[in-house]
C-alpha cells in the first residue's frame, strides 16, 4: 500500500495526460528514485522516461534540487496517509502501535525515499512545500498521541513531547532497519523491528 511501484508497463504517453505533468514529473522519479536508490538521476533523464522536453520539466522544477523537495513533500504524505490508515483500522490503545508500525514498514518499503526525506535536505534548506507536509506527518502524530492519552484532556506540551518520543522510537528503529544493523540478530528485521515497538507502547 505505502511502497512506491518500481515498475511501469505503461509508455510515456499513457503515464502523462491531461495536462499534469507535474504529477506525472513526481511519480516517474519516484520510480527513478527506488530504482537508483540515491536520486542519481538527471532531469533530462527524468523528462525522456515521461516523454516531454527537458524545457517542459524546468518549467515546474528549476532544478534538481527543487525536483528532490517535492519528492520530500510526497514521501511525508504517503507515510501520514499510510499512518491514518493504520489507524482507521484499530481502536483505543492500539492506535499509536498501528501508526507506528506502519511508520517502520514504510521506511522498510521505501529506503532511498525514506532517506531523502530526513536525511539529504536539511531543516533549513526545505521550501514552504516540504516544511507544510513534514509538519502534517508530525501532526498525525501528535493527534495519535493526544488520542491514546490516559486520564482526560492533556494540555498541547504534553502531547508534544510524547510525539517526540515516539517519534524518536520509531524513526531509530527504522533507521537502524535501513542500515543493516538489525540482520545479524534475526532472520526477519522488520518482524524484530516490530516486536521491539509492541514491548515498548
Amino acid at each position: 500500500m505505502c511502497t512506491v511501484s518500481t515498475s511501469s508497463k505503461s509508455g510515456p504517453s499513457d503515464r502523462y495526460h491531461h495536462g499534469d505533468l507535474r504529477r506525472a514529473l513526481v511519480d516517474e522519479a519516484l520510480v527513478l528514485l527506488a530504482e537508483s536508490g540515491d536520486g542519481g538521476f538527471s532531469l533530462r533523464e527524468l523528462a525522456r522516461r515521461v516523454g516531454v522536453t527537458a524545457n517542459a520539466s524546468y518549467r515546474h522544477f528549476a532544478n534538481k534540487d527543487a525536483l528532490l523537495q517535492a519528492l520530500a513533500a510526497e514521501g511525508f504524505r504517503r507515510l501520514s496517509a499510510a499512518q491514518r490508515e493504520a489507524e482507521a483500522q484499530v481502536e483505543g490503545d492500539e492506535t499509536l502501535l498501528a501508526g507506528g508500525r506502519s511508520y517502520i514498514r514504510f521506511a522498510h518499503a521505501n529506503p532511498a525515499l525514506f532517506r531523502l526525506m530526513f536525511s539529504v535536505i536539511p531543516p533549513h534548506r526545505r521550501d514552504d512545500e516540504l516544511r507544510e507536509a513534514s509538519r502534517a506527518a508530525f501532526e498525525t502524530l501528535r493527534q495519535a498521541v493526544s488520542r491514546g492519552w490516559p486520564g482526560g484532556e492533556p494540555d498541547p506540551d504534553s502531547v508534544t513531547r510524547a510525539a517526540l518520543r515516539a517519534w524518536a522510537l520509531v524513526h531509530g528503529l527504522g533507521q537502524l532497519l535501513l542500515d543493516g544493523q538489525l540482520d545479524w540478530l534475526e532472520e526477519d528485521p522488520l518482524g524484530l523491528a516490530e516486536a521491539v515497538l509492541a514491548d515498548t507502547v
